[in-house]
């Protein structure tokens, strides 16, 4: 890690994706912070042209600063989708520099946008760990769990409601045979009584009707006698 000096806006810092550049004084917005530096590749040379590393800065079509030296502090400054500087970019004059787009605390990562290219190359493969993008990760995680809790009130709600009708179908239906089960019985009940025996013979009917003359005739000492026979005491008279 370079040796920075304590008049130094900023020093190098752990960070969530390894090291990074932290502010130490107050930052405006609009104010050098630090120039992005190394030796200069020439494209029309193979040698150099050859040479491939995450710290190349490309100047021009021709020029490229080779970042990847120790003293190049700016190399540490790391991407971010909403950042709080950008690189200032003076093809002519071969220079970098990284300056505040908003005034940073002290404390605060300092970071700049690489650009479309670098991220589609090294950032969107293995995902952008800037705030931003942590940000939006968490957002979308905890919809997902949102919806997955949804969907599963959902399910429970609907298997409810299916174990609740399936529930109230089975006591309707016992209830429908409880009622035939005693209408039969109340059916029963009524053959019973109006169907009542007497020494084995029914009351109602053609028997009942035999049974009670008989009944009756007892009752009153008359006693029929048979049809076409004469009385044995009138005919001893005569």
């Amino acid at each position: 890690m370079p040796a920075i000096s304590s008049n130094k806006p900023y020093r190098v810092g752990r960070s969530r994706t390894g090291l990074g550049l932290f502010a130490t004084k107050p930052i405006r917005k609009g104010a050098k912070i630090v120039r992005y530096f190394g030796p200069l590749l020439d494209s029309r040379k193979k040698k150099d042209d050859a040479i491939e590393n995450k710290y190349l800065f490309e100047l021009s079509g021709r020029w490229t600063i080779d970042g990847s030296v120790r003293k190049n502090v700016a190399r540490y400054i790391n991407h971010a989708c909403r950042p709080n500087a950008e690189s200032d970019v003076m093809p002519r004059k071969r220079k970098v520099v990284i300056r505040a787009i908003k005034n940073i605390s002290p404390g605060e990562e300092i970071n700049y946008d690489y650009g479309t290219d670098y991220f589609k190359a090294y950032l969107k493969p293995i995902g952008c760990k800037c705030a931003a993008c942590e940000k939006k990760r968490k957002k979308m995680r905890a919809e997902a769990r949102a919806e997955k809790l949804r969907l599963k009130a959902r399910a429970e709600k609907k298997a409810l409601k299916k174990a609740l009708k399936k529930a109230l179908k089975k006591a309707e239906k016992q209830a429908k045979a409880q009622e035939k089960a005693e209408q039969k019985l109340k059916h029963m009940l009524n053959g019973k009584s109006n169907g009542v025996k007497l020494n084995g013979k029914p009351l109602n009917g053609h028997g009942g009707k035999s049974a009670a003359g008989k009944m009756i005739s007892v009752k009153s000492g008359i006693f029929a006698r048979p049809k076409g026979k004469p009385d044995r005491e009138n005919s001893a008279s005569a």
